[in-house]
C-alpha cells in the first residue's frame, strides 16, 4: 500500500483486526506462518474491503494511469501493467507467481492478458481469500488460478516452477530481503524472470545487483518509475485533506495509522528514485544453486562508468 522505511513498515502493521474472515476455498496455509505478523495485513484488508473510499483516493492520484479492475493497494499503474507484459516474456499455458500478492487483482489481471497459469500467495488469510473470490471476475477459475498462505522468506513454492515471478511493492515488508529474493529466485525455471518494484534515494547506489549475483540470477533490465513518487504524494495529501471522511469511513485507529504514514513520507518522496527490476536466471543456470553469476548488468553512472558509490540504505514500496 504504502512507500515505507526499511524499518517503519507504515499503517498495514498498525491496523487493529474487526474479526477478519477465515481462509475460504483455496486459502492453505504454509507451514511456518507466525499468526502474529499476519494480523495486522488481516486487519488492513478487512478495513479496506468496508468501503470504497480508499479505492476512490487511489484512483483520483493515479488519473487516466489508474487501472479500476485491478484495484490494488500498491504503486500498480497501467505504465507498470505494461512494463510486466513486457519483461515477463511469458509462452501460454507458462505457470506464473505473483508474490505477495494481497487481493491478487494484478496477477490475475497478467494471468488473462497472458493465458497463463497463478499461483498467488500472501500473508494474510483475508487477502487470499479475497484474491480467491475474485478470480471469476477475471474469467478464470481454480484451474488457472490458485493462492495460498506463505511469506516471501517461506514461500512455498517448488523448486524451478515459475516462468514468472512477480513482487510489486512487497520486499519492503520482509526483514531479510536477501533470503527473500534467493527464495524466489529458487521457483524460477531456467530463463525464468523475475519481477520487482524497488526504490532508493537518488543519488545512491542500489544494492540490488548483489543481491541478484548472490541468488544466481542477473540483472537484465532497470526500467525507471518517474511518476511512481508523485503518485503517493498525491494519495497522501489526499489522505491528510479527507482526514475526517477517512476515520468516518475506515475507522479510527487505521485513519490514525494512514494519516501518520502520510505526514512521515510526504517529506522523503522528493528523493525517491523508484524502478522495476527484472532478474533473470540464466538458461544453463541449475536451479536453485544460488551460483553467482558471471557478467551481470552493472549499476552504470550518468558517465557511463561503474558506480562506485557506497550502498544507502534502500527505501522500498511496502
Amino acid at each position: 500500500m504504502n512507500p515505507a522505511t526499511t524499518n517503519t513498515p507504515g499503517p498495514r502493521t498498525g491496523l487493529i483486526p474487526v474479526i477478519p474472515p477465515g481462509p475460504g476455498p483455496g486459502a492453505q496455509s504454509a507451514p511456518g506462518r507466525v499468526p502474529s505478523r499476519a494480523a495486522p495485513y488481516d486487519a488492513f484488508h478487512t478495513a479496506r474491503a468496508r468501503t470504497t473510499l480508499v479505492a476512490r483516493f487511489y484512483a483520483e492520484a493515479m488519473g487516466a494511469d489508474h487501472p479500476a479492475e485491478v484495484c490494488a493497494s500498491s504503486s500498480c499503474d497501467w505504465p507498470l501493467l505494461g512494463l510486466m507484459t513486457a519483461r515477463l516474456r511469458m509462452s501460454p499455458g507458462a505457470l506464473l507467481v505473483d508474490a505477495g500478492c494481497g487481493t491478487g487483482g494484478i496477477g490475475l489481471w497478467l494471468t488473462r492478458a497472458l493465458n497463463c497459469r497463478l499461483s498467488g500467495f500472501d500473508l494474510s488469510s483475508v487477502a487470499v481469500t479475497q484474491a480467491t473470490r475474485r478470480r471469476t471476475r477475471f474469467g478464470l477459475h481454480s484451474g488457472r488460478a490458485a493462492f495460498h498462505i506463505a511469506d516471501l522468506e517461506h514461500p512455498g513454492l517448488t523448486l524451478a516452477s515459475a516462468a514468472g515471478i512477480i513482487c510489486v511493492d512487497a520486499l519492503g515488508r520482509v526483514t531479510d530481503r536477501d533470503a527473500a529474493v534467493h527464495e524466489l529466485g529458487r521457483a524460477l525455471a531456467p530463463g525464468g524472470r523475475l519481477l520487482l518494484t524497488r526504490a532508493v534515494r537518488s543519488g545512491t547506489a542500489p544494492t540490488w545487483e548483489e543481491q541478484a549475483r548472490a541468488a544466481g540470477l542477473m540483472v537484465e533490465h532497470v526500467d525507471e518509475r518517474p511518476g511512481e513518487p508523485g503518485m503517493w504524494q498525491r494519495l497522501y495529501r489526499l489522505w491528510i485533506t479527507h482526514a475526517d471522511r477517512l476515520r468516518a469511513e475506515v475507522g479510527e485507529v487505521p485513519a490514525r495509522h494512514m494519516l501518520e504514514e502520510a505526514h512521515r513520507m510526504l517529506p522523503t518522496l522528493s528523493g525517491r528514485r523508484a524502478v522495476l527490476l527484472t532478474l533473470r536466471r540464466p538458461p544453463a543456470d541449475p536451479p536453485g544453486s544460488g551460483r553467482a553469476v558471471a557478467g551481470a548488468a552493472g549499476t552504470m553512472s550518468p558517465t557511463g562508468e561503474p558506480d562506485a558509490r557506497p550502498a544507502a540504505p534502500e527505501r522500498t514500496p511496502l
